[in-house]
C-alpha cells in the first residue's frame, strides 16, 4: 500500500511564508530580481568532466544547485537543470558547465524541493525511467507519473541506500510550491551522501537556522558541503529561506563540514544582488573566519574538484 503522507507540511515551516503586505512592499520597492550586468564576472571553466577513481570524491559544478556528484564508483545527480530557462525566470546567463552528453551513466539523482530552479521537468526527462530517484516526501507521485519506477520518497531523517551509498533526507528552512494550490504539500530538504569512507552534504536552499547545528551532530565528518551562497536579496524578504554568503559560512562551521562548495548563483536571476557578487562576498567571510583557503570550493561553472 502507498505510503499515506500529510495533506500538508506547514507545521515544518521555520518561518511564516510572506503575506500579502508583505507581498505589496516588494512589488512597491520594485521586485526583487537584479540585472544581468557584469556577468561575465562570474567564472566559467568548460573543460569537460574529468575521470574520477572510486576511491576519490570528484564534484562537479554544473551551474546554480546542479552538481555532478562521483563517490564510490558511483554517479549521482543533485537538483539537475539543464534547461536554458525555467518558468517566471529569465534565460540563465550562464550556460551549463557540462554538456548532458558528457555524463556517465547516472546511478542516483537526488531532489531537493520541488521549486522549478531545483526540480526541473525538461531535464528529469532526458533520464532512462528505471533511474533512482530519491526525492522528498510527498513528492514522489509527481515522478510516478512521468514514468519513473524507482522512486524513493523520504522523511527528514529518513535513509535508504542506493549503488552502494547512503543516502540520508535532512531538514532546511525552506519551503515548497509548483503551482497555485500546492504551497507545502511536499517536503522540503538536503541531502547527506555517505559511502567508501567519504560523506558529503548537499544543502539544497535554505535560510540560515538550528538546523544546521543538528545535522552535524548526526552526521559527523562531513567532508564536503555544497552550500547556497546567492538569491539572498533583499534580506527582509529572503532571509528566512535564502542564506547569504556570510550565513553559508557559518552554516558550514556549524555543520562541522571541513570544505564548502559554492552554488546557487551565477546562473539565474532571481533576487537583486549583483549576479556576480555572492563569489566576493563568500571568499571575504571565509578569509574572516581564519578558515584554510583551499577548503574553500569556489567552483567556476564546469569546474571540477576532488578529493582524495
Amino acid at each position: 500500500m502507498p505510503r499515506q503522507w500529510p495533506a500538508s507540511f506547514r507545521d515544518r515551516l521555520t518561518s511564516p511564508l510572506p503575506g500579502p503586505a508583505q507581498l505589496l512592499r516588494i512589488l512597491r520597492e520594485g521586485g526583487f530580481r537584479g540585472s544581468t550586468e557584469h556577468a561575465d564576472r562570474i567564472p566559467v571553466a568548460r573543460t569537460g568532466l574529468p575521470p574520477a577513481d572510486p576511491a576519490e570524491v570528484a564534484l562537479t559544478w554544473v551551474g546554480h544547485a546542479t552538481y555532478v556528484i562521483r563517490v564510490g564508483g558511483a554517479c549521482v545527480l543533485a537538483d539537475p537543470v539543464w534547461s536554458d530557462r525555467i518558468p517566471g525566470t529569465p534565460r540563465r546567463i550562464t550556460p551549463p558547465g557540462i554538456a548532458w552528453e558528457e555524463l556517465p551513466p547516472v546511478d542516483a539523482v537526488v531532489i531537493s524541493h520541488n521549486h522549478y530552479d531545483h526540480q526541473d521537468a525538461p531535464t528529469l526527462r532526458r533520464l532512462p525511467r528505471s533511474t533512482p530517484v530519491l526525492v522528498p516526501g510527498g513528492s514522489g507521485r509527481w515522478f510516478t507519473r512521468r514514468g519513473f519506477t524507482d522512486v524513493h520518497e523520504l522523511d527528514w531523517w529518513e535513509s535508504v541506500r542506493v549503488a552502494g551509498l547512503a543516502f540520508d533526507f535532512t531538514p532546511t528552512h525552506h519551503w515548497s510550491r509548483r503551482g497555485l494550490t500546492d504551497t507545502c504539500k511536499s517536503l522540503w530538504g538536503g541531502w547527506v551522501i555517505t559511502g567508501d569512507g567519504h560523506r558529503v552534504f548537499h544543502a539544497g536552499d535554505s535560510g540560515h537556522g538550528h538546523w544546521f547545528t543538528e545535522i552535524g551532530r548526526r552526521y559527523p565528518g562531513i567532508d564536503v558541503a555544497m552550500m547556497p551562497i546567492g538569491a539572498y536579496d533583499p534580506r527582509w524578504f529572503m532571509s528566512p529561506v535564502h542564506m547569504d554568503p556570510e550565513e553559508a559560512v557559518r552554516a558550514t562551521t556549524e555543520l562541522g563540514a571541513r570544505r564548502l562548495a559554492s552554488m546557487h548563483w551565477g546562473t539565474f536571476v532571481l533576487t537583486g544582488e549583483p549576479v556576480h557578487e555572492p563569489l566576493g562576498r563568500v571568499r571575504a567571510a571565509w578569509s574572516a573566519a581564519g578558515l584554510p583557503v583551499e577548503d574553500l570550493w569556489d567552483l567556476a561553472v564546469g569546474e571540477t574538484r576532488t578529493l582524495r
